[in-house]
């Protein structure tokens, strides 16, 4: 069963909040201020927080900027993962994936499931890595990113889970580059 080992040590991980609308300014994100704060309370770092249009062009301009900078550890963001005609969250966001961690979406949509029963197959939540950047989607409600942080992202980024958590993988990432 998963668990936290408190022998462990706690590894902060560096994280940038991206909020994806064409509607919020920064005093009414609720969705980004919330998953910082949520963030932050659990020990971890967010470095950069800003929004960007729900465009698919200006998305992948910030999250190749995250992933080329070295202090980045994960993306995390929130908005424009539904299945109307401007939500093109994923699609962005598969653009940069070097591999997608299909896990997240299903688990993602699981918890959902218990909180919102079928309506939760409107969202595209999706995970991937590009690089050594863990990069994630999720809604834009603020229901929904306490669920994927508090659920789902938060044991995963804690260095002390078991029987294993992404944090512990971060060194790997990138091996397939290293000369053989």
């Amino acid at each position: 069963m998963s668990r936290i080992d408190e022998s462990l040590p706690f590894l902060p991980v560096n994280i940038a909040v991206l909020t994806v609308s064409d509607t919020r300014s920064e005093a009414e994100d609720k969705s980004g201020r919330t998953l910082k704060e949520m963030i932050e309370a659990d020990g971890h770092r967010v470095i950069d927080k800003r929004i960007v249009r729900d465009e698919v062009d200006a998305i992948v301009a910030v999250l190749r900027g995250y992933i080329a900078d070295a202090s980045v550890d994960c993306v995390i963001s929130t908005g424009g993962t539904g299945v109307t005609g401007r939500d093109v969250t994923p699609e962005a966001f598969r653009q940069v994936f070097d591999k997608e961690i299909d896990g997240f979406g299903e688990l993602f949509r699981w918890v959902s499931y218990q909180k919102v029963g079928t309506s939760t197959m409107q969202s595209r939540a999706v995970g991937g890595v590009a690089g050594a950047t863990y990069l994630f989607a999720l809604p834009g409600s603020t229901g929904a990113c306490k669920d994927g942080w508090q659920d789902v992202l938060r044991p995963q980024l804690d260095s002390r889970h078991r029987p294993c958590n992404l944090v512990e993988l971060m060194p790997r990432l990138q091996e397939h580059l290293k000369a053989g």
